[in-house]
């Protein structure tokens, strides 16, 4: 029992990161640095713009800032831990630490999902039902909608972390990867993993295709609609209210199926470039994504701008 009560906590991991080359350290730092900065200037200007700007007091812009703020917490959880390892020798992270990372890394990331699952609800809304829509999309309905995004993903991610909590590592602390993630945690136990394997296909599964079924559900709804629209115009305009939502949904879901849906013995170190994307690139890019095909937000960030220097 002693040993195995040893074995059961270990007391640290090891992130080997995304080079063992001592050369690569520094010059990763720089880019991840920079990213983390861009990131968060960029998402925290597109915050700052629609809580300004009376314009964008809508629904859709609501939505948005809180997809951003998610943004910026989920970066947080990532990528402050692998700035300090790669100027580090060692790169460890403490047994509690990665299982608080991941605990967040889920929680924050399915958020996003479902966040960017309402706002393709608010757009099949706006679009399909026009004359409703400020009857449907009420602020509390709205209000509840963000809260019901922000505090499912908590309990979905508690599930995962207190089960992983019960494995044993005995064999190997080294973690293949610059975060704790669950697969590379699961090839690490020595002890079973048959019910953390049935929950993620079954469970997590469920949580992670469920949002992006409402998107499709919403866009397949929204090019029925738009397709009898008769004027080209009419058509442009209601596509252009969702083109930023949809290079996002893609460039998310994209990655995240890639990563997660395939069996955790088929993991492999190919698949960081993967969470690389949906973890770090995705909530770089989304601000510039919405600013950059956005005449409101555009506007709004000019505003919120030149009040800045004035």
């Amino acid at each position: 029992m002693e040993g195995v009560n040893q074995t059961r906590f270990v007391s640290e991991f090891i992130l080997l990161g995304l080079s063992p080359r001592p050369e690569d350290q520094k010059p990763l730092f720089i880019l991840f640095l920079t990213i983390y900065l861009v990131t968060l200037t960029g998402n925290l200007l597109i915050i700052l713009a629609i809580r300004s700007d009376p314009h964008l007091h809508t629904p859709m812009y609501f939505f948005l800032s809180f997809l951003s703020l998610t943004d910026i917490c989920f970066t947080t959880t990532i990528v402050p831990k692998m700035l300090v390892n790669f100027l580090s020798e060692k790169k460890t992270i403490s047994y509690a630490g990665c299982l608080t990372q991941m605990y967040f890394l889920y929680a924050l990331g399915n958020s996003d999902s479902c966040l960017l699952a309402v706002m393709a609800f608010d757009r099949y809304v706006a679009i399909c039902n026009p004359f409703h829509y400020v009857t449907i999309m009420n602020h509390h309905r709205c209000a509840l909608l963000v809260t019901l995004s922000c505090s499912f993903p908590h309990f979905h991610s508690l599930l995962h972390t207190l089960l992983l909590n019960l494995l044993t590592f005995c064999d190997s602390n080294v973690i293949h990867h610059f975060l704790c993630d669950l697969s590379p945690l699961l090839k690490l136990s020595c002890s079973s993993t048959f019910v953390n394997e049935i929950v993620i296909v079954t469970e997590g599964a469920l949580v992670l295709v469920t949002p992006f079924l409402c998107i499709a559900f919403s866009y397949i709804r929204i090019l029925v609609t738009v397709l009898k629209i008769p004027s080209a115009a009419g058509k442009r305009k209601a596509f252009s209210t969702c083109g930023s939502h949809f290079t996002v949904v893609t460039l998310f879901y994209g990655s995240i199926f890639y990563v997660y849906l395939q069996p955790v013995s088929t993991y492999t170190v190919k698949d960081h470039i993967a969470t690389i994307v949906y973890t770090v690139l995705s909530s770089m890019l989304n601000p510039f994504i919405y600013s950059l095909r956005n005449k409101d937000l555009k506007q709004g960030l000019r505003k919120l701008i030149s009040r800045r220097h004035i």
